[in-house]
């Protein structure tokens, strides 16, 4: 589970593919011996128990009215005290997610007691009742995630914390993520913080069967067992069956299809398709045995029965059946949800024929085209589905994306298109009901106003509830970029201690605006996934751009804005002829100057112009889809694995440059192109110490011999530092040290040589502050030996703000990678999180000491989310990073510190409507190039 250049635990390669199922089993209760024909009692010693489990065998699961009743949770800590919510924008879930109710919240005894104007509690509590003033804020029930590896791949990942798959079998129903638990997991902490209060924890996906998940809480436990975070498991877990008169509970168990089966266990899918009958097979029979038995008791034939029939092994697959699940027409069960399920949305007929009904389809926003499976992904999948009533929802398949962030999915489908009902439901109420909790979680809606505990004064407006006291208090919309929680309630237990929160404008309660994607929503279905993304709409030769808001160009190293339409009378315009703008400032002062009889107008509604965006830390450009090698340029050899490099390319004295590897016309390209990302700088990949020479390159170019395609064939000089299992991080110092020192009459010696020159950067990757802090030695070592200034640039830098003085005045760049860190291995575990867990984040803390900071990006895929990311950066900084400075850091930052030397007037610009590039209202319509085409988008 190693990801190229990467030491990270797992990968999109380990994601299911097409196909993934969450099976909702009911798990088989005794009825009471009284339900038990008493004449046949004396004719078998265990006939109580086998009458009442044959009876168990046709109960289904039913409703959780009970739920509604509870004065107490089950969860409930005492000592907690009873927490009232003034002055909230109650987000609630009914009524199909669009019941908004501003009010006052309860919380008591674990559960949600009452919601509306509420009055006297003060009173009635005294002292114990704890008050928080919304302000107005949004609050919504807690954040559920439907598909997550919390506790089984455990961060910061250690081979001894690694259980979410087992490597024995393709097909073990047996196996229980539970038992693979790890309560120490460095992420519930992160998690909540996200707002994320439950998750359904699943076995990994490389077995077709992997076994049965179970749904926690993320908040920790006095009794810190796995076991006292688990919500609702079921009454046999540990083969105690509870009280017969409680509803049954649901078993959850999941299956992969498609590519990780395929690749784990050498299985085709006509294999795996085997297996599952194979399995089903055996629980149908084990099934057929149990009620020909039942038959016979029930009918008091007990002579020569024996015991009741069952296998522990196949007895989850069993409860599939009895819950009449359906596999291929030839099982019959129910399908809760199907995961991943890239071209689903290809498909909505095909799902409404489910048996059972239509499940539901989990998925994330843009995570794409890892594989050939997920190659026809689209960030219009959700409103597509929806648009065919297909319930959507988005997980985190956490570590793979970062639970913290899964609302971020919903942020990014709701950008997209999907209502914003349902991208709120989609990771709240709607998984909740999926998953066949709703009855505890994922709501805060109206119960039956008859029950009470008589405690409360309330008013005619208000209702009485029995949901869980699982809340979150945002700081802005749910839906805006970088909303973050004040406050997340599990259980009624305040979760955030000293949360650190950015006070934002007051737009960011406001429902965001969002473009309109309707045009390439539709192109996306006549293509069946893969509409023609190829820039192909060059800009005519003259081109005036009208209702402009403002522009920002590259001075120096740095952004300007130098326009704003608020700071002059009337609106502004640009006049693009032949790649160049040739007149920039007052609408009315452009148009009189110029003859634009033969131009063509383009209305910005308030748009803005900023230089384009680079991508730089993913192997774009020299990948297509990450896990076929055919379509890669492939990885470099290294001098410290196997044998080494060929003589044939030069021994362990070569060096490669990624200009030679270059792939052009990727979807992952020209989509984040379309975003404003017009550029792009890579390094060769590599998985150990040695890389080679950057290259810097267009995004928009379908191929190396178009003008302007390739920016600069050499940038810096790019190799890692990381705790490899070998060589050891002394080893690969002492490499760099002799060949930043010695004398070396080879390729490598002549590139080492421009590095101590100064004339290219040394970037290395580096996360650990132990080995950054080594790096900053041997710079100062290497310049006073040399008398000259080393350029010296971290990448990764999870650990960087440890040492973010040193750094400055080390006059050593950091690019960050990802922008916002997690805990993956153990190098990166002391993180600066930034809000609501620290005031600053690493990018703050970095600037704030004079360190040249700029963003990276993990995966091809994601390449196009960098504007998002550069905007993120800004607003959880709360004013200290202005948007020009925002902009720099996807931009002029990366140039500078990965060793690109383009003159300012050659850079592309970003043209878009409705907003500022970094405005999540706002939508790119062209690029300007001086160097290239201009392109209309």
């Amino acid at each position: 589970m190693e990801k190229a250049g990467k030491l990270w635990p797992m990968h999109s390669s380990v994601l299911p593919a097409f196909l993934l199922i969450i099976v909702f089993l009911s798990i088989l209760l005794p009825y009471h011996a009284q339900h038990t024909p008493k004449n046949t009692l004396h004719d078998h010693p265990k006939a109580a128990t086998i009458m009442a489990q044959c009876h168990a065998m046709k109960t289904q699961v039913g409703l959780f009215s009970e739920s509604l009743m509870r004065s107490r949770s089950d969860r409930f800590v005492y000592g907690t005290k009873p927490v009232l919510i003034k002055r909230a924008k109650i987000w609630t879930g009914a009524n199909n997610g669009t019941e908004v109710i501003h009010g006052d919240i309860l919380l008591d005894k674990g559960l949600i007691k009452s919601i509306g104007h509420l009055y006297g509690l003060q009173e009635l509590y005294g002292s114990d009742l704890l008050v928080v003033d919304a302000k107005d804020a949004w609050v919504t029930p807690g954040i559920v995630d439907i598909h997550s590896h919390l506790g089984d791949f455990s961060s910061p990942s250690l081979d001894g914390t690694e259980d979410a798959t087992s490597p024995h079998g393709t097909i073990q129903p047996w196996l229980k993520s539970l038992d693979g638990l790890n309560t120490h997991d460095d992420s519930y902490p992160l998690s909540i913080a996200g707002g994320v209060t439950t998750a359904l924890v699943l076995p990994g996906s490389s077995n077709a069967i992997g076994g049965q998940a179970f749904v926690i809480k993320l908040r920790s436990t006095e009794e810190r067992t796995p076991t006292s975070m688990l919500l609702e498991p079921p009454y046999d877990l540990n083969d105690t069956l509870l009280n017969p008169d409680l509803p049954l509970r649901w078993r959850y168990m999941k299956h992969a299809c498609g590519e990780n089966p395929r690749s784990s266990y050498q299985d085709s899918r006509m294999d795996v398709s085997w297996k599952f009958r194979e399995a089903y097979k055996k629980a149908f029979d084990l099934k057929v045995k149990q009620d020909r038995y039942c038959s016979s008791a029930l009918a008091g034939k007990w002579l020569g029965l024996g015991d009741f029939p069952q296998d522990l092994q196949w007895e989850a697959l069993v409860d599939v059946i009895r819950g009449r699940v359906k596999l291929s027409n030839e099982f019959k069960f129910p399908i809760a949800a199907v995961h991943h399920a890239s071209e689903a949305y290809l498909v909505p007929d095909l799902l409404k024929k489910t048996y059972g009904g239509t499940p539901a389809v989990a998925l994330f926003a843009t995570n794409s085209r890892y594989k050939r499976e997920a190659y026809r992904s689209s960030e219009f999948a959700s409103r597509i589905l929806a648009s065919h009533g297909v319930t959507t929802l988005f997980k985190s398949d956490h570590p793979i994306a970062n639970s913290r962030y899964l609302l971020y999915e919903a942020q990014q489908a709701f950008y997209y298109g999907l209502p914003e009902n349902l991208a709120i439901a989609s990771v709240t109420s709607n998984a909740a009901k999926v998953m066949g909790i709703d009855h505890r979680v994922g709501y805060i809606k109206k119960g039956d106003s008859s029950v009470s505990d008589h405690f409360i004064l309330v008013t005619k407006d208000n209702y009485w509830l029995g949901m869980d006291a699982d809340l979150v208090i945002w700081d802005s919309h749910p839906l805006a970029l970088g909303a973050t929680p004040i406050q997340v309630f599990i259980d009624g237990i305040p979760q955030l201690q000293s949360a650190h929160v950015v006070r934002k404008p007051k737009a960011f309660q406001e429902s965001p605006k969002v473009p309109n994607f309707d045009k390439e929503a539709a192109e996306v279905i006549k293509y069946e996934g893969l509409p023609p993304l190829a820039p192909a709409k060059p800009l005519p030769s003259t081109t005036v751009f009208t209702n402009l808001s403002s522009v920002y160009l590259p001075r120096d190293n740095s952004i300007e804005m130098i326009f704003s339409a608020s700071s002059v009378s009337g609106p502004g315009a640009a006049v693009v002829h032949d790649g160049s703008v040739v007149c920039l400032g007052q609408q009315a002062q452009c148009l009189s100057i110029l003859d634009t009889s033969k131009a063509t107008f383009i209305d910005l509604e308030g748009g803005s112009i900023a230089p384009g965006l680079v991508s730089f830390g993913s192997p774009l450009g020299l990948q297509h889809i990450q896990e076929e090698n055919s379509t890669n340029d492939g990885d470099v050899f290294d001098p410290f694995i196997g044998k080494g490099v060929p003589n044939i390319v030069g021994g362990n004295t070569a060096i490669v440059r990624a200009v030679d590897g270059l792939v052009f016309g990727s979807r992952d390209a020209y989509l984040a192109f379309r975003a404003g990302v017009t550029s792009a700088i890579t390094a060769p990949t590599h998985k150990n110490f040695f890389s080679g020479l950057g290259v810097s390159f267009s995004l928009g170019a379908t191929h190396g011999l178009e003008d302007g395609a390739v920016i600069q064939d050499v940038t810096g000089l790019h190799v890692t530092v990381r705790h490899f299992s070998k060589p050891s991080v002394s080893t690969q110092i002492a490499a760099l040290r002799r060949l930043l020192l010695g004398q070396h009459d080879s390729a490598v010696g002549y590139w080492f040589n421009k590095v101590v020159e100064g004339e290219i950067p040394l970037v290395v990757e580096a996360h650990s502050a132990d080995i950054v802090a080594t790096l900053i030695v041997l710079k100062k070592e290497v310049e006073a030996q040399t008398g000259r200034a080393l350029k010296l640039t971290i990448t990764g830098a999870a650990e960087a703000h440890i040492l973010a003085k040193e750094l400055g005045e080390a006059s050593v760049g950091v690019i960050l990678n990802p922008p916002r860190p997690f805990p993956y291995v153990w190098e990166d575990r002391r993180i600066l999180p930034g809000p609501p867990l620290t005031r600053d984040s690493a990018i703050v803390k970095l600037m704030e000491h004079g360190v040249t900071v700029g963003v990276g990006c993990e995966e091809i895929w994601s390449a196009r989310n960098l504007p998002f990311d550069v905007a993120w950066a800004a607003i959880e900084a709360g004013g200290r990073i202005s948007r020009s400075e925002a902009l720099a850091l996807g931009s002029v930052n990366v140039r500078k510190l990965l060793g690109v030397k383009v003159d300012a007037a050659k850079m592309d610009l970003v043209v878009t409507r409705g907003g500022e590039l970094l405005d999540l209202y706002s939508k790119v319509v062209a690029v300007v190039s001086p160097s290239g085409t201009s392109q209309l988008l």
